[in-house]
C-alpha cells in the first residue's frame, strides 16, 4: 500500500507541475500586462521601466525558474492590480469556492444516488424513464444558461432568493443548484448502471433467498458493492467542481477563486492567475490522489494490477 501511495504521489506532483507550466506559458502569450496598466499615450521609456519593475524584462527561462522557486516556497509575487501578495488574495477567496463546491457536491449526492437506485429498481418503468430524462437534460444544460434562467425566474420574477453575492444560506442555494445539477445527472446515471450490474449477482439473489428485508439487500449488499465507481466519480467530480465553479461564480458574483482568476485574466495580472490556477490544480490533483488511494483500499485488486 505504501509503494502504491508513493507512486500515485509522484504522478500527482508531475501533473501539478505540467499544469502550472502550461499556465505560465499561456499567460506570456496573452499579451504584455505593462501595456494594459499604462495609459495609451505612455512613452516607451515608461513602458520599459514598468516592465523592469514587474520583472518582465528578464528572459523567459529566468522568469520560469523564479516562478518555480516561488511556487515551492509559496511566493507567487505581488499582484499587479491589488499590490498585495498574490497567494494571500487567492487564499482569502478559497473558502468561498470550497463552500460552493461542497454545497453542490452534497446536493448532487443527496439527489442523484437515491434517484439512481430508484431507476435501477424500476428498470424500464416510468420512474426509470423520468430519472434518466432528468439525467439527460441535466447533462445537456450549460452552467451559464441554467444560472441565468434561475436568476430570471427565481430571483427576478418570484423574488424568492438573492440574485448574487455571498452572505446568508439563501445566497448559496442558486449557485449550488447551478453547479451541482450537471454532476447530479452524471452521478444518477452511474449509480443506476452500477446498481443494475450488482442486482443480478448471485450474492444478491442469495440474500433475497434467505429472506432478508429488501432494504437490507439493497443498502447492505447491492449498494455497498456498487459504491466503488460511485465513490470514484464523487471524488473526481469534486475536483472538477472546483474548476467548474469559475462560470458559476462569475454569473452569481460569488467571491471565489474562479471569479478572481477571471478578473485577473482580463487585466493580465500574472501573479494572481498563476497563484489561483496553482491552488485549484493542487486541490484537484490532491483530491484525485485521495480517490486513487481510497479506490485501492476499497478494491485491493487495483493495487495488485498497478504493481504488476
Amino acid at each position: 500500500m505504501l509503494q502504491y501511495g508513493v507512486r500515485k504521489l509522484a504522478h500527482t506532483l508531475l501533473v501539478a507541475l505540467g499544469v502550472v507550466t502550461l499556465v505560465f506559458a499561456a499567460l506570456r502569450l496573452s499579451g504584455d500586462p505593462a501595456a494594459t496598466m499604462l495609459p495609451g499615450d505612455a512613452s516607451v521609456e515608461e513602458l520599459v521601466a514598468l516592465r523592469k519593475t514587474l520583472g518582465l524584462d528578464k528572459p523567459l527561462p529566468v522568469q520560469y525558474a523564479s516562478f518555480l522557486v516561488g511556487a515551492v516556497t509559496g511566493d507567487f509575487g505581488i499582484s499587479f492590480r491589488h499590490q498585495q501578495p498574490a497567494l494571500g488574495l487567492v487564499m482569502d477567496r478559497l473558502p468561498a469556492t470550497l463552500e460552493l463546491a461542497f454545497a453542490a457536491l452534497v446536493l448532487a449526492v443527496v439527489v442523484a444516488v437515491p434517484l439512481g437506485i430508484i431507476a435501477a429498481l424500476n428498470r424500464g418503468r416510468l420512474a426509470d424513464v423520468l430519472a434518466m430524462a432528468f439525467a439527460v437534460v441535466g447533462q445537456a444544460t450549460p452552467y451559464f444558461w441554467m444560472g441565468i434562467m434561475l436568476i430570471l425566474i427565481v430571483s427576478v420574477e418570484l423574488g424568492w432568493l438573492p440574485t448574487s453575492g455571498r452572505g446568508s444560506f439563501a445566497h448559496l442555494i442558486l449557485p449550488a443548484i447551478t453547479l451541482g445539477t450537471h454532476f447530479a445527472a452524471s452521478l444518477a446515471r452511474l449509480t443506476r448502471t452500477a446498481m443494475l450490474e450488482v442486482l443480478g449477482q448471485n450474492y444478491v439473489t442469495t440474500a433475497r433467498a434467505k429472506g432478508l428485508p429488501e432494504r437490507t439487500v439493497i443498502l447492505a449488499h447491492a449498494l455497498k458493492n456498487a459504491s466503488v465507481p460511485v465513490v470514484t466519480l464523487i471524488g473526481l467530480q469534486f475536483g472538477t467542481l472546483l474548476g467548474g465553479a469559475v462560470v458559476t461564480e462569475t454569473i452569481f458574483a460569488w467571491p471565489g477563486v474562479g471569479r478572481l482568476a477571471v478578473q485577473s485574466i482580463f487585466v493580465r495580472d500574472y501573479p494572481v492567475v498563476q497563484a489561483g490556477v496553482f491552488v485549484l490544480a493542487l486541490s484537484f490533483v490532491a483530491i484525485n490522489l485521495l480517490v486513487d488511494l481510497l479506490y485501492g483500499f476499497l478494491d485491493p485488486r487495483i493495487r495488485t494490477e498497478d504493481a504488476a
